[in-house]
């Protein structure tokens, strides 16, 4: 005898059901385009045991990629694995919890979730997932722009972040021109630089495909385009970012996305440079504060870096000392004609910070590493005038294959990670 409980208990497990099975296809559809199997750095170093794990990064970097390979190749029980994007048409009716809830009843281990940025409540949703399944792993992906500690649920506590860089010099050789370099020590590169850059270069000229990386080798994306096409598509991803990752991010209406991409064109005139927040502020029509905080808007989304000095406090509304752009391959799509060295110091800047080295300027040289040792960049006629007799300085310079003393290639700097 069928009650009215029961038809809607078989009516609700009919629909959960089917909708199980659309996400499953959606997720077997992914899997199916994804047969890559050269690995960005991160995923080695996955902080797979975590239950909740939220990876960060520039859009185009590869953080879908990295997951869905994770869920492939890695993971062993892979039909305990489900993942989802946050603008799937499943949660125009359904909420990420029932989602959770559902796959968790299906004795589902690992829930993956892209772009949770596109999902409003995502922190406190996360955290009621935590906490009330605790045999459900959930890693997300997230924009670089998205504070994740910063939701209306505090989940610091329970949450590990891991930041997903675009690809270092010694990625692109090996994704683009199929080589297989291993990532050096800064510690390897400081005193054995010389034996170190003899072996990369006995069958091999880095300085053509470094010239290449610079301009248009930072993406992965890269690699399916015609050189020529790379600017354009930076500057699509440099919009999305704005309008798109921003707006989510910050609650950005249409008029503060106009007014950032403002400022980044007058930071695109003139980087690196040291600003005059009140002429800035001047010239858009903005507050000082505003201007402040646009600026840490864009280094959070990973669009220009700030370079202060050691001494700096880092407080939101303190003046940068410096800013550069996040990589070089931003300089060129919105500079065709970037001054080189402007471009190698936003290069050595990029690798040192993304092997997570301590990076200021320097008093005397450009840069302080580690609060430890100076470094100089120029070119190959680079001289030590400007550091001489400082004990542990170092040139970095472009142009040459081998350096010889403490003068070590620039391009071997991209083998940090």
């Amino acid at each position: 005898m069928f009650s009215i409980e029961n038809i809607l208990n078989t009516f609700v497990t009919k629909y959960q059901t089917e909708k199980m099975e659309e996400l499953l296809d959606f997720q077997a559809n992914i899997f199916r385009q994804t047969t890559e199997t050269w690995y960005r750095y991160l995923l080695d170093n996955l902080e797979s045991e975590e239950r909740l794990l939220g990876l960060k990064g520039l859009r185009g970097v590869g953080k879908t990629t990295l997951l869905i390979q994770f869920a492939k190749f890695r993971y062993a029980e892979k039909t305990k694995v489900l993942y989802v994007t946050a603008d799937h048409p499943y949660f125009y009716s359904n909420t990420l919890f029932d989602l959770a809830s559902l796959w968790n009843k299906n004795d589902g281990k690992l829930l993956m979730i892209d772009e949770v940025h596109k999902y409003p409540n995502w922190s406190r949703e996360l955290k009621l997932i935590n906490d009330g399944f605790p045999a459900l792993q959930v890693f997300f992906t997230s924009s670089s722009a998205l504070d994740l500690y910063r939701g209306e649920s505090d989940i610091s506590r329970r949450l590990a972040v891991q930041n997903l860089e675009g690809l270092s010099f010694r990625e692109y050789l090996n994704f683009f021109e199929g080589h297989d370099f291993k990532p050096l020590t800064l510690a390897e590169i400081l005193k054995d630089h010389v034996s170190l850059a003899q072996e990369i270069t006995k069958d091999f000229h880095p300085l053509p495909s470094f010239k290449s990386y610079l301009s248009s080798g930072y993406f992965p994306f890269a690699k399916n385009l015609k050189t020529t096409a790379v600017p354009a598509r930076i500057i699509q991803t440099l919009n999305t970012v704005l309008e798109t990752d921003l707006a989510f991010a910050q609650d950005y209406s249409a008029g503060n996305v106009a007014k950032v991409k403002r400022l980044l064109g007058v930071i695109a005139a003139s980087v690196p440079f040291t600003p005059n927040i009140s002429t800035i502020a001047e010239k858009l029509g903005l507050s000082r504060n505003t201007v402040y905080m646009y600026l840490r808007h864009l280094e959070d989304a990973k669009i220009i870096r700030i370079v202060n000095r050691p001494d700096k406090n880092l407080g939101s509304l303190q003046k940068p000392d410096k800013i550069y752009f996040e990589n070089p391959n931003f300089a060129y799509a919105l500079q065709p004609d970037a001054n080189i060295g402007a471009v190698r110091e936003t290069f050595f800047a990029n690798q040192i910070a993304n092997a997570t080295k301590a990076v200021h300027l320097s008093e005397k040289g450009d840069f302080l590493v580690e609060n430890q040792f100076i470094f100089e960049i120029g070119g190959a006629k680079k001289s030590f005038d400007q550091i001489k007799d400082l004990p542990e300085s170092f040139i970095a310079a472009d142009e040459i294959e081998i350096g010889f003393g403490n003068k070590i290639p620039l391009w071997l700097f991209g083998f940090l990670y």
